[in-house]
């Protein structure tokens, strides 16, 4: 980052678990605006969503920024936390100028907005915002394109996207496999979609939880290590 090969680097881990429950189990009994299961493989419940297209609006919702919300003030906290702000416009900046390849009329409606995340026995605030653009009339024909042309999401990668994928392909150590990926529905009409990144996988006889945070030059060795273990729950 010093070198400014990365302004923003989403670094993500493995983290070895024990549940008494199948990942079956876990998709049924967990809470959370999009999840998934796929063939005792894996389950993800997901709390961001990547993008939804509906009457030739497209929208994306990027998340950055996530605190425990016992801790006192922990709103304000989190909104006037500076590292925590320049990670948040980094990524907004990033998808903002991703929408625009695919449509026009690209905007920020609302920016650094708090939803409550259930997080197991606690409750979680993160930070998100809403950008939008329309889309032509024919984008049904040009959907593949449209998905492509966002991928990977700015939220689990970075910017510069392209260079930070090659450092996360150094430095990270293993293959995040979906993890990390986007999962949704397209009816023809409207397209919903949200990004795997609360995940649990089976490997053999052992359950791993994947988990990261956004780094940047001012980030705290300490603090990104806590926020990746707050993010390792399962919300029932």
């Amino acid at each position: 980052m010093i070198e400014g090969n990365t302004y923003l680097l989403n670094l993500t881990f493995p983290t070895k678990i024990k549940i008494n429950a199948s990942l079956l189990n876990i998709f049924f009994s967990s809470q959370a605006p999009f999840k998934l299961y796929f063939q005792d493989k894996f389950v993800t419940f997901s709390p961001e969503r990547f993008i939804k297209i509906k009457d030739n609006v497209i929208k994306t919702y990027p998340m950055k920024g996530t605190i425990d919300a016992i801790i006192p003030n922990a709103h304000q906290k989190i909104l006037t936390d500076e590292k925590e702000k320049a990670e948040h416009t980094m990524v907004v900046d990033l998808l903002r100028n991703d929408l625009s390849i695919s449509a026009k009329n690209v905007k920020v409606n609302k920016f650094r907005y708090i939803d409550k995340i259930k997080a197991g026995s606690k409750m979680l605030l993160q930070v998100s915002s809403e950008i939008s653009g329309v889309l032509e009339n024919n984008w049904h024909e040009r959907i593949g394109d449209i998905l492509l042309s966002l991928l990977p999401a700015g939220s689990i990668s970075g910017a510069p996207k392209r260079k930070t994928v090659e450092i996360i392909k150094t430095v990270e150590g293993y293959h995040r496999g979906f993890f990390t990926g986007v999962f949704g529905y397209f009816d023809g009409n409207q397209l919903d979609s949200a990004v795997m990144i609360r995940f649990i996988e089976k490997s053999g006889d052992q359950l791993i939880y994947k988990s990261g945070g956004g780094i940047t030059i001012d980030s705290d060795v300490t603090r990104e290590y806590e926020e990746m273990l707050e993010k390792v729950y399962v919300p029932v």
